[in-house]
């Protein structure tokens, strides 16, 4: 009977690890789906806007930007022009040299002032 019970205990302990495993990974797979749908932008997007195109129409071209990842995509960039606001993307292409690329836009006075491309560090 004592063993019967232990097994019972046992059999429960990996259900509950096997159900808190499988609600992680979902976790994960959701955040990593969020990640990509509000970071990815494609290569003719950036090269389709230009410096002095209008913030609000630059903008609606690109997703939200808002991620966690947002200050691994700062590191390794140009530096930012003074008293402008920035938004970091991931390029959806292809990668080059073995990196992702990043595509910075950069918007002052309700105007795009530069963008830049570069290599994710």
């Amino acid at each position: 009977m004592a063993q019967r019970k232990g097994c019972l205990i046992g059999c429960g302990v990996a259900l509950v690890l096997g159900v808190g495993v499988l609600v992680l990974l979902l976790f994960g797979v959701g955040k990593v789906l969020d990640v990509a749908d509000k970071t990815l932008v494609d290569p003719k997007v950036y090269e389709a806007v230009r410096t002095g195109d209008a913030e609000g129409e630059v903008r609606g071209r690109l997703p939200s930007g808002e991620t966690f990842v947002k200050d691994v995509l700062k590191e390794g960039g140009p530096a930012e022009p003074e008293g402008s606001a920035c938004a970091w993307y991931v390029s959806s292409g292809d990668t080059k040299n073995g990196k992702e690329t990043v595509f910075r836009f950069c918007f002052k006075d309700g105007k795009l002032a530069e963008k830049a491309e570069y290599p994710m560090k």
